[in-house]
């Protein structure tokens, strides 16, 4: 049966009451969990998108996806996307059993991916209002999970300043409900102008909130069809990471095909890695495979070996 349960209930089963009387930043405390305990220049996490097409099908199960990650793939942090238990945000048995699995595989919840609760960014103040408070639910989730984080889309509409300060709007009154629970509410390049690397930090600069920052994906910056000539426009892959690192609460790690010495194709990945820690970025970096051409499975193993040997190179360099 589906348990409605609330703020306080949430507090209570996370021991977090007594810690949010004894501060009132708990927003910055919690920056410190998004890094990984380990001795290394950065830990390696799993985001649920890399294995869609497998919880879709039904062969894994949501509950299911921490086991996969510890003895499948040996990574030790999830990130995980709402749609595969949109139904589940207030469910406090559902959640539970998703904390108790992932404690029993020792692995972390990092965060929660939401999509399709609104656009924080809406030009109508009553849409805006409604997509705040259709994510409240998942601000909960994230505290009960364990996690740091919810990362949200900051879509919104009209002139490119009026969308800066729509957005700002919407995630600015979200991060007010969220830091009061100690959890970050950050923004992915995720298409339209929050693949403009420039117009996302800005957004961020005008919220002007410890707990509201970005997640930096490498390859998502498709802004959207030109309308003269048809195709695609890009922003600059290595533009946009520079301009939204200041702000990075975690990172994506995004791979589509790789070269024969297991390069990916599309990024740089030492490049982009070393501006990662050159930013002073040492949380968890999360795969996003999203290729074709490898089986799911595989294409996490390649980004997890090309991971692993950017930052062996880094360390000793």
């Amino acid at each position: 049966m589906n348990t409605g349960f609330n703020r306080r209930q949430f507090l209570a089963a996370t021991g977090t009451a007594a810690a949010i009387g004894a501060t009132g930043n708990l927003a910055k405390a919690n920056l410190l969990n998004s890094t990984p305990a380990k001795n290394e220049l950065f830990e390696i996490s799993l985001a649920q998108w890399s294995l869609h097409r497998t919880l879709r099908s039904g062969k894994l199960d949501n509950l299911d996806f921490a086991k996969t990650a510890k003895e499948e793939f040996g990574i030790s942090g999830i990130e995980y996307v709402n749609q595969f238990f949109k139904d589940k945000a207030e469910n406090e048995k559902y959640l539970g059993q998703m904390k108790k699995r992932a404690a029993d595989h020792g692995v972390e919840s990092v965060l929660i991916m939401i999509d399709g609760e609104g656009a924080l960014g809406d030009a109508n103040e009553a849409a805006r209002t409604k997509a705040i408070e259709n994510h409240h639910k998942w601000v909960s989730a994230a505290k009960f999970l364990g996690c740091h984080s919810i990362r949200v889309n900051a879509k919104s509409q009209g002139s490119y300043q009026e969308q800066v300060s729509l957005a700002a709007d919407g995630l600015g009154r979200l991060s007010q409900y969220a830091e009061k629970m100690g959890i970050n509410v950050i923004v992915e390049n995720h298409g339209g102008l929050s693949s403009n690397g420039q117009w996302l930090a800005q957004v961020i600069r005008k919220v002007n909130m410890d707990n509201c920052g970005t997640l930096p994906d490498f390859g998502n910056f498709r802004i959207g069809k030109n309308k003269k000539t048809g195709k695609q426009d890009w922003y600059d892959r290595y533009m946009g990471m520079s301009a939204l690192l200041p702000f990075a609460k975690a990172v994506s790690a995004k791979s589509h095909d790789f070269d024969a010495d297991g390069n990916e194709t599309s990024t740089d990945y030492l490049k982009v890695m070393q501006m990662v820690m050159d930013s002073g970025y040492h949380g968890w970096v999360g795969i996003e495979y999203e290729g074709g051409k490898l089986s799911e499975a595989d294409g996490i193993k390649a980004t997890k070996k090309l991971l692993e040997s950017c930052r062996q190179q880094l360390s000793t360099a």
